[in-house]
């Protein structure tokens, strides 16, 4: 798959928002500060399409990228150590719950993609949103992200740490370098 073009098509801060088209829909999940607007700008080949923070939690609405005019990436608020107040928080949790169970077209959610640090590993919040993603019966895969970070040795063994405790095969990835952009649009195609 190549993106030839992208855009915010909406920025949704209440559940009747959310687009319903019927377009396939890949949600980004993942803690705050992740990469999930940098993986965003890296599929899509822009450096701003999605704002990118060093401060962790500014993404407080579901924000919805069309891609080819075909399907859309679904940023969804961060979770865990964001600097807001238990009421911002709980605001965001019912956003991103309503995004999966208020949803008027469900079916349009073809996949969710789980991002994970590398040099963290599954944080206990990843871990809950995994199970429910598995509950739920959500078809998701995990992408390491900031794969820079780290030698190519240790690389190769969070890779597999990670794949292992999962039971899931991961694709590194690189805002700065690229590395597993193609694998990841590849994954996207395989599920749209």
């Amino acid at each position: 798959m190549t993106v030839k073009n992208a855009e915010l098509k909406m920025t949704a801060g209440l559940q009747r928002q959310f687009l319903r088209d019927g377009k396939p829909q890949i949600a980004l999940s993942g803690r705050s500060n992740v990469g999930k607007s940098s993986l965003i700008n890296g599929l899509c080949g822009r450096k701003s399409l999605a704002r990118v923070s060093s401060s962790p939690g500014k993404t407080i609405t579901v924000n919805f990228y069309e891609i080819n005019s075909e399907f859309y990436l679904v940023d969804l608020p961060g979770y865990g150590f964001a600097k807001r107040s238990p009421e911002e928080k709980k605001r965001w949790s019912e956003l991103t719950d309503g995004y999966f169970t208020g949803n008027g077209s469900p079916e349009s959610l073809k996949a969710v993609i789980q991002l994970i640090d590398i040099r963290v590993g599954p944080t206990s919040d990843d871990m809950m949103m995994i199970n429910w993603l598995e509950n739920a019966g959500c078809k998701w895969f995990v992408v390491a992200t900031k794969a820079d970070k780290l030698s190519k040795t240790q690389k190769a063994e969070a890779i597999e740490k990670l794949s292992q405790s999962l039971g899931v095969d991961v694709i590194s990835w690189s805002s700065v370098t690229g590395e597993g952009k193609n694998d990841i649009l590849s994954k996207i195609s395989s599920v749209i």
